[in-house]
């Protein structure tokens, strides 16, 4: 890792021991807001001022936008101010990644990366920011790092002073309360053929409800429930997923059921986690690779390597268009390059080494998380040869109507077999619904058997 930058002397110290669960003081709590970002980003631009200061970000939907409405591209105007391609790519290796270094390797005549101004756009509610201020000074890792404590609605370490903390910023950044998404996925071949995957899904965030409170999510021990159905093509349309995911993994670790259409029966599933294929992706990711991680970090040793200034896909909202067809994006190797935003963000760099006596197929792994929402933009896997095996990358954009900073689409690289997965397409289909009203009931085996029934 070149050029990484640190924080401030706090965090130096801690990286030199990163399983170090203490607490940050009320003094380096109160720089939030300050020279800090509400949720812990350096405030300021960087040096030569291609990274520009945070003013908060987007904080209101743009003109003519209306709920239920794909997202309006706040900088129609913006112009691409400079290409990389295989043929330039060391004139800018100190901002690029292996994962993207090895892309133009691999597709040196189709993959390039199409540069834009830097806009740090990434906002969230009022109310989360409060939140995470009074995280700050209070949260704390348990269970040897496979839980956390004294932290609600907002991100819990907005200073973080491990790896560890770092990565469970990402897991529990805010993405709205309730939410309900009707996206797609393909796995292309080689030859950019590909059958699209259709699913419904809902999401209740126990941890980020605004009435949240640290006694009821130590009662619960629940912080968000997933549902996933999948309604096309036919011969898969009924498969489902439900997962309660925990917030002390150790008391209880994730409870996960599937429903199966030829038995017409719920089964528990505690399977569902870790390196088990991910549902109908032809074999393409891991059950953790979802949202770039999550579930349970317990089987790595998790370091805190600093932060690096790199180009990582930001207001995506071209790729977003409801006006782009699917056959637009997906094309043999990667996504149509031309559709794509990269910007140069700050990103903390977090690496995953494989605790020994552990199995996964990803032996190490290494995020980039952007430093203005925590959201994992980039990430490298290496097999247990040390072989760079895949890469992720999340298309971003701002929710505005909420707001929130997440992705409009997801691909991960296998670069074995030259193809790739892209999660979360949602060109032909229905936006996000950021006001659903989820309760509990809908996330019970009996609802999903319910939802599961063709």
């Amino acid at each position: 890792m070149k050029k990484l930058t640190l924080l401030s002397a706090a965090v130096i110290v801690a990286l030199t021991a990163p399983t170090a669960f203490a607490k940050v003081s009320e003094a380096e709590a109160a720089k939030l807001g300050t020279e800090l970002t509400p949720l812990g980003g350096e405030k300021a631009g960087n040096a030569d001022g291609s990274i520009p200061a945070w003013d908060g970000g987007i904080t209101k939907p743009v003109a003519g936008y209306e709920k239920g409405m794909h997202h309006p591209d706040p900088f129609p105007g913006d112009k691409i101010e400079f290409t990389i391609t295989n043929a330039n790519k060391a004139q800018y290796k100190d901002n690029l990644t292996e994962g993207q270094l090895k892309l133009f390797d691999l597709y040196p005549d189709t993959f390039k990366m199409n540069v834009y101004q830097t806009r740090r756009t990434a906002s969230v509610p009022q109310f989360v920011y409060d939140a995470t201020k009074a995280n700050a000074s209070r949260a704390e890792l348990v269970a040897d790092g496979n839980g956390i404590s004294g932290a609600s609605i907002g991100v819990p370490f907005p200073i973080p002073q491990n790896g560890l903390e770092a990565i469970w910023n990402h897991v529990l950044r805010f993405r709205g309360v309730d939410v309900e998404t009707a996206r797609s996925q393909a796995a292309p071949t080689a030859s950019g053929s590909y059958t699209l995957v259709e699913t419904a899904e809902e999401i209740r965030f126990e941890y980020s409800r605004p009435e949240m409170t640290l006694d009821k999510l130590k009662e619960s021990n629940t912080l968000f429930y997933f549902k996933q159905v999948v309604t096309q093509p036919a011969r898969l349309a009924g498969t489902a997923l439900l997962v309660k995911e925990t917030m002390d993994q150790e008391a209880l670790p994730r409870q996960a059921w599937t429903y199966n259409t030829g038995q017409r029966r719920v089964r528990k599933a505690p399977n569902v986690a870790f390196d088990t294929p991910g549902t109908v992706s032809d074999g393409l990711r891991t059950t953790d690779d979802f949202d770039m991680f999550n579930g349970s970090p317990v089987r790595y040793n998790w370091e805190l390597l600093g932060k690096k200034e790199i180009y990582i896909p930001y207001n995506d909202y071209k790729l977003h268009s409801d006006k782009l067809k699917y056959e637009q994006i997906l094309k043999p190797g990667h996504i149509n390059p031309d559709y794509v935003r990269w910007e140069k963000h700050r990103v903390w760099v977090v690496k995953a080494q494989l605790k020994e006596g552990m199995r996964h197929i990803y032996k190490t792994r290494v995020f980039y998380l952007d430093e203005d929402s925590w959201q994992v933009s980039m990430a490298d896997m290496y097999d247990n040869r040390d072989e760079l095996y895949r890469v992720a990358v999340a298309h971003a954009i701002n929710y505005y109507e909420v707001p929130t900073h997440w992705t409009t689409l997801e691909v991960i690289h296998d670069l074995q077999s030259r193809r790739y997965l892209a999660m979360g397409l949602d060109n032909e289909g229905r936006m996000y619904n950021f006001d659903a009203k989820l309760s509990e009931a809908n996330f019970t085996p009996a609802a999903l058997r319910r939802a599961g029934i063709r």
